[in-house]
């Protein structure tokens, strides 16, 4: 079965996941994929993660987070641009999401990275989605 937007379902499976209190989750790899969860890693929204090579595509396993009383550490997911509309924003117009506890992913000619990122790097980009 084709899928139309992996990004989507990545996100789609992370909010499933934290909803029923999974302690991880696996996912088709896709480069794109392994970038956000980098991010994700990087920014202390999920324990870790690993490529775990079987098959022709492999798979990520992301091992979730949670905080001492069992709340997600992830609050919310929302995928910005989409197949049929493409968000692009300058580096003036990068979103702050919930004013800076959030972050934004996007990407751009410097590869995937955070909003802050790419406020350093002085780059827009697509914005995939936003974290909290």
């Amino acid at each position: 079965m084709s899928m139309t937007d992996p990004v989507s379902d990545l996100l789609t499976r992370i909010r499933n996941a934290t909803s029923v209190r999974h302690d991880r989750m696996d996912v088709p790899a896709s480069k794109m994929k392994l970038e956000i969860a980098k991010i994700l890693k990087q920014e202390g929204y999920i324990r870790t993660f690993k490529v775990i090579e079987e098959g022709p595509q492999g798979t990520i396993r992301i091992y979730l987070k949670y905080a001492d009383d069992g709340e997600p550490v992830i609050h919310g997911l929302r995928r910005i641009s989409r197949p049929g509309r493409r968000v692009y924003r300058n580096v003036g117009d990068l979103p702050r999401v919930h004013n800076g506890l959030g972050v934004a992913v996007i990407s751009t000619n410097r590869g995937v990275v955070t909003d802050e990122q790419a406020r350093g790097l002085q780059v827009g980009g697509e914005v995939l989605c936003e974290i909290w």
